[in-house]
């Protein structure tokens, strides 16, 4: 511990051997750890957790949010995945929004430019769309990255095909031929 009473020092967050997939361990024929969920409780017969109302809230601009798509096309990726009850429901949400948030960006870049007018001298700058964007990926991958470790650590089998977070930029591409 320091003299003004912070600790420093020690291993970072995330520093070390990462873990290997479960597939790799079987294949392997090392023991591998299964998790054993409690059974749940009985559900009404609902594939996925219904999109909350703010996943689809109406935009100032006038324009489609895709956060609920989003939230759906990741529950599906899971679902088939046999892992969606392993994630949390709010990770899977905090991801749409933030890859919606990103596609928003994206469109305000490509529509206004990546130059502003600065509000008291009337000089040039950068665009505030382009570093909302970067806070925005670095988000959307912040949460990926949780969202499929859990998937690498769980599923049994190997998974192949696109994944929602392969599908980012063609999404963002449609949504601007759409509008």
């Amino acid at each position: 511990m320091a003299k003004d009473g912070t600790n420093r020092g020690g291993s970072r967050f995330g520093a070390g051997r990462k873990p290997k997939a479960l597939t790799e361990k079987i294949n392997e024929g090392k023991r591998a750890s299964i998790v054993e969920l409690p059974t749940a409780p009985t559900l009404e017969g609902v594939e996925m957790p219904p999109a909350r109302d703010y996943l689809s809230a109406e935009q100032k601009n006038g324009q489609q949010f895709l956060a609920k798509q989003i939230y759906e096309d990741t529950w599906q990726w899971l679902s088939v995945r046999g892992c969606s009850e392993l994630v949390n429901v709010q990770l899977i949400e905090q991801y749409a929004m933030s890859v919606a948030r990103w596609i928003q960006c994206e469109i305000a870049i490509s529509e206004y430019g990546f130059l502003a007018k600065h509000p008291t001298t009337g000089a040039a700058i950068a665009s505030p769309y382009v570093s909302m964007s970067r806070e925005y990926m670095k988000q959307v991958n912040q949460c990926w990255y949780q969202i499929f470790q859990i998937v690498k650590e769980n599923c049994t089998s190997d998974f192949q095909g696109p994944s929602p977070q392969d599908d980012l930029m063609e999404r963002l591409l449609r949504t601007k031929l759409s509008n």
